[in-house]
């Protein structure tokens, strides 16, 4: 009556629209689960601080930094994207925005991260000399992926402010602006 192809298109088109009708509950349902995850970033230390030849400004800065994520991850998390940016007004701009650091939750057993001490992963550089006795906020970004669905975030604001005079101190290579062993310990002690 019918023939192989026919069945095959018919098969796998019915298979697609039950996939699809099953994908639209799972966003559907995810659509209720909306609590945020309880962020806290604290300024831990500034460890340089310093104007380059070029007058632009630089500074190295170390966080304490405690995230429950557990509001966060349900049936339909994927991944969470947690990432701190320095923001603040200047002459030229009405808001820069520079990223210092961020990471990628993957795992229900990360739901937790309390780091007492962790260095920026990209420096603080400002074009001009904006920052010394400035009043910055740090904003903590998270962006909640699921597996489907509406993709959620949302951003949580702590006010600092720099120091009126420049901080010399060891040089840190820019490359290596985050110790690795630092991160490793804060990661046991959890």
């Amino acid at each position: 009556m019918h023939s192989f192809t026919y069945r095959i298109n018919s098969l796998a088109t019915f298979s697609l629209t039950i996939l699809s009708v099953v994908c639209m509950m799972v966003s559907f349902t995810d659509v209720f689960n909306s609590s945020p995850p309880l962020l806290s970033v604290k300024l831990a230390n500034v460890e340089r601080f310093q104007q380059l030849r070029t007058g632009n400004e630089e500074a190295y800065l170390a966080f304490q930094i405690d995230a429950d994520l557990e509001p966060a991850f349900n049936w339909n998390t994927k991944q969470v994207f947690l990432s701190i940016a320095a923001e603040y007004p200047s002459k030229k701009n009405a808001l820069n925005q520079v990223s210092l650091w961020d990471r990628i939750i993957q795992h229900l057993d990360e739901k937790h991260i309390k780091l007492p001490y962790v260095r920026n992963k990209y420096k603080l550089q400002d074009q001009g000399s904006h920052l010394k006795n400035k009043e910055l906020n740090l904003t903590m970004y998270y962006h909640i992926m699921p597996f489907v669905g509406r993709m959620r975030s949302g951003s949580v604001t702590f006010p600092i402010k720099m120091p009126s005079e420049y901080i010399s101190s060891n040089p840190l290579p820019s490359w290596k602006a985050m110790n690795p062993s630092d991160f490793k310990d804060a990661q046991r002690k959890k």
